[in-house]
């Protein structure tokens, strides 16, 4: 791991987001609290340890991925995950932490609140792409107050800034707002974000004034309205610019909707009676943990469902109660929605007897009135195929007998409430009000039109009787 000092260091962990610049799990306080007494052990061993700033990327083999931990177990190595070296990391999803001296104070002091301040990037700054090989690709450029161009920082780059910088360049194209010297190129529009890159290969040089830690939500009109970090201006760590590379064509999943138009977009799709699907087949199930070993290979289960694995020797006798509910995933863009990871690496599930496409197809999470995660659901893919389609759209994917997986356009996947992990393990949360959030492709990894319907919120209702799903909307995951 790197390390800056005996309190900041960053593990190969990738999916243990605890210093992840744009993290909100709310169960990662567990997971600092486990790393921090094992940290207490680590040996600096020559050759072994990398200085990276807090923010470099990570060079070598990711060991640990999708990382479930309690808090309670003594060592890493103790809590849930993959596998030894299962992962499909990228060299800047690397982990870290910062570990806290007991000694100090919870306040926080002026000089760390000033190095979190945000800016807009502002509707004066223009951009444009450069160095591409086709017109729609090329290193990202900001125009500076006077009037310089200025490449952009590329740690911390992703699909959602790509996507907004693809949709700004279409509406300058479109409007004329922009640069006379934009970019020329064969067709209306850029379109939207293929893939966010970080790279030297589009040429760009960093500057004193390159903006860094720039932030887009993705659902932005405009770049404008992005932000960046103001005490990273200039001070980039690598020598990575970002980039992007634009597509008129993409997949668009939504949850829980139906398409009725026979050329099918994000625009043209309809709510199915307020969620129809997903609020009609929700209900309480109390499930003997004899017959949820399967889906606790794939820690589908609880925290605390483990711990009684652990502790009792009759722990398949043992109750959980499961929210389950049917899931309806829409592919309403104009491009098949494929896996990540290539066929070849499709891990093969002995227990399901499937293949895993995607690390993480979907999440389902259920928050207070607080907005802290008080139950959580991961659900790695089964498969994916295409269990209904609109007339006329003939299926293309099915995941028999090791077939192709995706979601064809106008086509939907359908995981109903009897599959194995379609649920929420909710067997240590009190009856109340909730919120329950359920989010499909939640890390944004495959590119696509839109993801403001990735995610359905919902609220919950949950009494020592029944459970009621009701008032969805949609919204980013």
């Amino acid at each position: 791991m790197g390390r800056v000092d005996s309190n900041r260091n960053r593990s190969n962990v990738c999916t243990l987001e605890i210093a992840a610049i744009h993290s909100h799990d709310a169960l990662s306080k567990n997971k600092s609290i486990l790393i921090r007494k094992h940290l207490k052990r680590l040996k600096k061993v020559d050759g072994g340890v990398r200085l990276v700033g807090g923010r470099d990327e990570y060079e070598g083999k990711f060991w640990m991925d999708d990382v479930f931990c309690d808090g309670t177990e003594e060592e890493l190595a103790d809590c849930r995950f993959d596998g030894w070296g299962k992962n499909d990391c990228k060299d800047s999803e690397a982990a870290g932490v910062i570990c806290l001296d007991p000694a100090q104070t919870s306040s926080i002091p002026n000089e760390a609140k000033a190095d979190t301040k945000r800016l807009s990037i502002g509707a004066t700054r223009k951009i444009r792409l450069r160095g591409g090989r086709v017109a729609t690709e090329g290193r990202v450029e900001v125009q500076t107050k006077g009037g310089r161009w200025d490449v952009i920082c590329a740690e911390g780059w992703s699909l959602r800034e790509a996507l907004v910088v693809c949709k700004t360049l279409s509406l300058g194209k479109l409007f004329n707002v922009y640069s006379e010297k934009m970019i020329q190129f064969s067709g209306d529009i850029l379109g939207y974000a293929a893939d966010a890159i970080q790279t030297k290969f589009f040429g760009g040089k960093l500057s004193k004034t390159s903006l860094a830690g720039v932030r887009c939500f993705s659902n932005e009109t405009s770049f404008a309205t992005c932000t960046y970090q103001v005490s990273l201006t200039g001070k980039c760590s690598e020598e990575e610019v970002a980039a992007v590379s634009c597509t008129q064509s993409l997949s668009d999943l939504v949850i829980g909707q139906f398409c009725l138009n026979p050329h099918c977009s994000s625009q043209f799709y309809i709510n199915s009676a307020d969620h129809e699907e997903l609020t009609r087949s929700a209900y309480l199930q109390d499930q003997t943990m004899f017959f949820l070993q399967c889906a606790m290979e794939e820690n589908c289960a609880a925290s605390s469902a483990y711990q009684i694995q652990k502790e009792n020797e009759a722990w398949h006798l043992e109750t959980r109660r499961l929210l389950r509910f049917t899931a309806r995933i829409l592919n309403a863009g104009t491009a098949d929605f494929r896996p990540l990871i290539p066929k070849h690496l499709w891990e093969w599930h002995m227990c399901h007897m499937h293949y895993h496409s995607m690390e993480v197809f979907a999440t389902f999470d259920i928050f207070d009135a607080k907005g802290a995660r008080v139950a959580e659901g991961h659900k790695a893919s089964f498969c994916l195929e295409d269990n209904q389609c609109l007339p006329g759209v003939e299926p293309k994917y099915a995941c028999a007998n090791y077939g192709d997986q995706g979601i064809t356009v106008n086509c939907s996947d359908i995981y109903k409430h009897t599959v194995d992990c379609q649920w929420v393990d909710i067997s240590d949360l009190d009856p109340g009000n909730y919120k329950i959030k359920i989010a499909v492709n939640p890390e944004c990894k495959i590119a696509e039109m839109d993801y403001r319907n990735n995610a359905a919120l919902c609220d919950f209702i949950y009494t020592p009787a029944f459970g009621t799903v009701t008032n969805c909307a949609l919204e980013l995951p």
